[in-house]
């Protein structure tokens, strides 16, 4: 690689690692994510995503107003042949506090679920329970974990086209009991740019053998659609995220959030004027004699 290449390279990276800061430095803040004395607990998996939220999320320590602590976590679900040197060692080289958590959910996973069928679902509640129980016991005040915006566009869809309800990952969560907040710091980071941000830092990335190499998971064919559409639409994977934060309760159909039962009219005061200019009624061809003059009625 010669020296222009360098260079080239070195400039994509600082606009990336820039692109990431500040877009977890906003979703930090928008949602009130970190604040003054809490101890973070940041669940690393080995994974992409995990790797680069704890790296963020330690650049943002060092120049953030308020002081919090960072304690990394790894959850050593004994899957066979997982390399349990790898997290240590990585750990040992930031000079963070950490902790590896032995917990055989992958015994418990494979008695309970069919050759076949998806683990994601049983596997991940079983180490969100550990993760909870843990983070009262070394005192985390916030459980962050690296969810991006894609994972949350793509839980939108798996429960709307497999669950039937409009629900996603909120950038924040406390617990059903209230004894624990999670956190996604990477809420408004793309998955692209996280893959290429793994590159350029070498992280020590371990495969999820578990459920990673199956092919037929729902997640993963909406994960195709989405990649899809962002192919032929750039930017629509973006405007359905921010769709999610632009909810018009009165315009779906939910009664829970809405009273559509009692809607009762009110004429009381001057009735709004509607007005239909040439230009409006010409672009839309409708027939101007369609409207009614009201102040002749």
């Amino acid at each position: 690689m010669n020296q222009t290449d360098n260079r080239k390279e070195t400039l994509e990276y600082n606009k990336l690692q820039k692109r990431l800061r500040r877009n977890m430095g906003n979703a930090i803040i928008d949602y009130n994510m970190i604040e003054e004395g809490d101890v973070v607990m940041a669940c690393i998996s080995g994974g992409k995503d995990s790797f680069a939220m704890l790296d963020i999320l330690l650049n943002l320590q060092k120049a953030a107003p308020i002081n919090f602590d960072v304690v990394a976590v790894n959850l050593d679900q004994k899957q066979p042949g997982f390399p349990e040197h790898i997290l240590p060692e990585y750990f040992q080289s930031l000079n963070i506090p950490y902790y590896i958590v032995d917990k055989d959910t992958y015994s418990v996973v494979k008695e309970k679920v069919e050759e076949g069928k998806t683990t994601c679902g049983l596997c991940s509640r079983l180490r969100r329970g550990t993760l909870y129980s843990f983070a009262e016991k070394i005192g985390a005040t916030k459980i962050a974990l690296g969810h991006h915006l894609d994972d949350i566009v793509e839980t939108l869809f798996l429960n709307m086209f497999h669950g039937s309800r409009l629900k996603a990952m909120p950038p924040k969560l406390r617990s059903d009991d209230g004894r624990n907040v999670v956190i996604r710091p990477l809420t408004y980071c793309r998955e692209k740019d996280l893959i290429k941000y793994a590159e350029y830092k070498q992280f020590p990335i371990i495969p999820c053998n578990l459920c990673g190499s199956q092919e037929n998971l729902q997640r993963q064919s909406i994960k195709a659609m989405l990649i899809d559409w962002d192919k032929k639409t750039p930017g629509r994977v973006d405007a359905i995220f921010k769709s999610i934060q632009n909810i018009s309760p009165s315009q779906l159909a939910d009664k829970n959030l809405f009273d559509f039962v009692n809607l009762p009219l009110d004429r009381e005061g001057d009735r709004a004027e509607y007005a239909f200019t040439e230009a409006t009624v010409s672009s839309t061809n409708i027939d101007e004699n369609m409207f009614i003059d009201v102040t002749n009625v």
